[in-house]
């Protein structure tokens, strides 16, 4: 069983920044590809942002440029940096080990001034 845990989601205003992390328990961290979603009310989950365990790099096209995925392999911990925050990003955002059916429970965002 692996568990993940998100935070740093709060509310902050159009064009600024948050630093979403997600720890995660096991030894699988390291050699897994971890993935950023996330789900606005009324819509679907969607992809926000890969990484896999080489530091490959995928990013939705929305969020190309404003968001970065990085990993922290000794501290099994993946983070997003979320730059020039636009009200169209509010969303709960969750973590997942990619490929597996381990999700975190969430950490919302909401963009508003």
């Amino acid at each position: 069983q692996v568990q993940l845990v998100e935070s740093g989601g709060g509310l902050v205003q159009p064009g600024g920044s948050l630093r979403l992390s997600c720890a995660t328990s096991g030894s699988l961290f390291s050699i897994s590809g971890m993935g950023w979603y996330r789900q606005a009310p009324g819509k679907q989950r969607e992809l926000v942002a890969t990484i896999t365990r080489g530091g490959y790099l995928n990013y939705a096209d929305s969020v190309k440029g404003r968001f970065t995925i990085f990993r922290d392999n000794a501290k099994n911990t993946v983070y997003l940096q979320m730059n020039s925050l636009k009200p169209e990003d509010t969303a709960v955002y969750f973590c997942t080990v990619v490929g597996t059916p381990w999700w975190g429970k969430g950490t919302l965002v909401t963009v508003s001034s």
